[in-house]
């Protein structure tokens, strides 16, 4: 039978986009054009407050102007050469970290988090080696970690999510409990080489390592002949209030990977040694063709130059309280919804109670045009750029306020007893 002509015809839907990209994320369906400071755009001009930073990694924000220059000016000088030859802009940036962090004399230039910490583990197996103890290659971390997603980083983490699919985890690693600190001397054998661990997890769920903790571990360290590597991928570079998170327990490890921040959205990433620790890095031990090329170490410096400008940590511990106060007065707003508001710095989560999923609220901050990360625990972080405005903190706490409001409407609503 035919349609009458008062039927309105089909309206066709759009095919869901088609793409050859490998489909390893669940991506929200947004693609942003351009962004500007702690803003991202989308094609169709619609404004994001973008408190993910790319997974803490935009530490200036979107099209920063000096970084912007920096590449620019160099991307018409050289781009690559390999690390065959000296490269000017590694040999800057290095001497510029190592003034910062004094316990550190070695820096390898690599070019992503999970690099940085493979260098940090082979650091610490090569050093024993070096010591005439091959045996010790065991590596303590701790439940709840990320330190990548390479096939060794993966069994460093013990996550079993990440660790299925893919045959026996690397062997080498213990993985104990998160704060078990009967495990951890337990733990400690003759084939032991190092602890491994972030000052505050990130993906963890936010969770900040107490300061005794922190000095226990390096007590223990200096005990048994270990190294203590510090993964400060996340937490690093401005992003706790200080350089690096572990100047607020007063603790140095011997190792240390950095990533995210200091390239500012470029691809940069770096494993820091002492002398002793590194001293088993000889030529031949360890490579990479991109890390510490030109661009990326032009972009470092230079993004360098504004985390360590005057003024500017302490800009990142006032917005920190700034905002923690505000999430806290946003608990007391929202009862039945918010556990706890938890991290160190802009490195913040908001754990939700069992009835809030997380990724609910992620999900309806989007709606909201806000941008945030779950993480485990039932939390959701919050890390914007260490730039940020209080006025944009403000703007923040509100889209939030209005994602969890949406949820609690869509709650189905309970029956009255009869």
């Amino acid at each position: 039978m035919s349609k009458s002509k008062s039927q309105p015809a089909a309206v066709a839907q759009p095919a869901a986009p088609q793409t050859h990209v490998m489909g390893t994320y669940a991506r929200q369906d947004i693609v942003f054009e351009r962004g500007e400071g702690s803003w991202l755009i989308t094609e169709n001009g619609d404004r994001y407050l973008d408190f993910a930073s790319g997974i803490a990694v935009n530490v200036l924000g979107h099209a920063h102007p000096k970084l912007t220059a920096a590449l620019t000016e160099q991307a018409g000088k050289l781009w690559h050469t390999s690390n065959l030859y000296r490269v000017a802009g590694q040999e800057k940036l290095s001497d510029r970290l190592c003034k910062a962090a004094p316990w550190a004399d070695k820096i390898f230039f690599c070019n992503s988090g999970a690099e940085a910490c493979e260098g940090a583990i082979k650091t610490a197996r090569r050093y024993h080696f070096a010591n005439g103890h091959p045996e010790r290659t065991r590596i303590i971390t701790f439940k709840g970690a990320f330190h990548g997603r390479t096939l060794a980083t993966i069994a460093a983490g013990g996550n079993e999510k990440y660790l299925e699919g893919f045959g026996e985890p690397a062997p080498g690693f213990d993985v104990l409990p998160f704060g078990d600190h009967d495990a951890l001397e337990k733990a400690v054998t003759n084939e032991t080489a190092a602890i491994m661990i972030e000052p505050v997890q990130g993906e963890g769920g936010v969770r900040a390592v107490p300061t005794q903790c922190l000095k226990g571990l390096r007590e223990l360290c200096d005990k048994h002949g270990l190294l203590l590597i510090f993964d400060e991928v996340q937490c690093g570079i401005g992003r706790s209030g200080k350089l690096f998170a572990y100047e607020w327990a007063g603790v140095s490890p011997d190792i240390m990977a950095i990533a995210k921040g200091i390239g500012g959205g470029f691809p940069v990433g770096a494993f820091m040694a002492s002398a002793e620790a590194a001293k088993g890095m000889v030529p031949g031990t360890h490579g990479s063709t991109f890390g510490g090329n030109p661009l990326a170490m032009a972009v470092g410096n230079a993004v360098l130059d504004e985390v360590l400008a005057p003024g500017f940590l302490e800009h990142v511990q006032q917005m920190a309280l700034r905002f923690k106060q505000s999430l806290a007065g946003l608990k007391d707003a929202h009862p039945g919804m918010i556990e706890e508001i938890r991290g160190l710095g802009l490195l913040i989560g908001v754990r939700f109670k069992p009835a809030v999923l997380s990724a609910d609220v992620v999900k309806a901050c989007s709606a909201e045009k806000f941008l945030a990360v779950g993480a485990g625990e039932n939390v959701v972080r919050v890390m914007p750029p260490l730039n940020v405005s209080e006025a944009e903190i403000g703007e923040a706490v509100t889209r939030l306020s209005k994602a969890l409001t949406r949820i609690a409407a869509e709650k189905p609503k309970a029956k009255p007893a009869s």
